[in-house]
């Protein structure tokens, strides 16, 4: 009997990596873009702006600071995505997914819109935050370094919340896949040898759960750096207070300075690369284990 005669291969090898080349070829292109426009003297003068160090300086506090929280609010919530079934919820993990697909602009309008319209026993959350900061600053003593603001909006605790609505829904996607990852029976046997649930999630989950939490607090800092829109609505981006290196481009545009937009943006495009590798070393370290 006459075998038929497989087709060739070759017409979808072409297809598929025609597409895959061109849009690494996309992204390449974006990056000569930048390095070329741009040199060493010309990030060197940038660096010497003052504005632009303590957007860099402020930049580097927040995106750590967001890091923190992202870690520290998404591992419990990806917990209970994981281990726990309960009413409503895929709606529940919808919605937790929203910050991801709105458009960043109507997350910042949003958050003005919370702090500032909403009332709780007839005031503002604004104006609540005020009232606690004040007190705050009048326990502290009057040499302390840092002292809380009369408020969020417009200021440095706006930037952290803009940073941290967007960051922290990365971090909860990371960390479900972190412990869907990890056998839940290794808990069921941690909890048939006396065991309770609490000392079964820090001495079983957390240890085999350090790279995926060390990634999202990576991918966290990372989407916190690129954060702008919402920042730019609730925060401001007023020279000195509320700048941060995303808002510098924007300003640096803005007054025609587009060599300093570029080399700003090549210092955020320096350290977005070097976060990556730091991922792809995580990753490949976790499968490793």
């Amino acid at each position: 009997m006459k075998k038929n005669k497989v087709p060739s291969d070759i017409p979808f090898y072409s297809f598929i990596w025609c597409f895959g080349i061109m849009y690494f070829a996309l992204i390449l292109a974006l990056l000569y873009a930048d390095a070329s426009y741009t040199s060493f003297s010309e990030i060197k003068n940038a660096l010497n702006d003052e504005s632009i160090r303590a957007s860099v300086w402020l930049t580097f506090q927040t995106c750590w600071i967001t890091a923190v929280l992202s870690i520290v609010f998404a591992v419990p919530t990806a917990y209970i995505l994981t281990r726990y079934n309960f009413p409503f919820k895929r709606l529940f993990d919808s919605i937790l997914d929203i910050p991801i697909v709105l458009p960043p602009l109507v997350i910042g309008l949003s958050l003005l819109i919370l702090f500032n319209q909403i009332q709780i026993f007839d005031k503002t959350i604004e104006s609540w935050f005020a009232v606690i900061f004040s007190s705050i600053n009048k326990v502290l003593p009057e040499n302390w370094p840092l002292k809380f603001p009369n408020g969020i909006t417009y200021k440095v605790p706006a930037i952290i919340i803009a940073q941290f609505t967007v960051s922290c829904a990365f971090a909860v996607r990371t960390m479900r896949n972190t412990f869907e990852s990890i056998d839940s029976r290794q808990e069921d046997v941690a909890l048939t040898m006396g065991c309770n649930r609490s000392r079964a999630f820090w001495t079983v989950v957390i240890p085999q759960a350090k790279f995926g939490i060390m990634t999202a607090g990576i991918l966290s800092w990372a989407r916190a750096l690129g954060e702008f829109g919402p920042i730019l609505v609730f925060a401001g981006a007023t020279r000195g207070k509320t700048e941060v290196l995303s808002t510098t481009v924007f300003l640096e545009i803005s007054i025609g300075n587009l060599e300093g937009a570029v080399a700003v943006s090549f210092l955020m495009i320096s350290a977005a690369v070097l976060v990556l590798v730091i991922v792809r070393f995580l990753g490949s370290t976790n499968s490793q284990w």
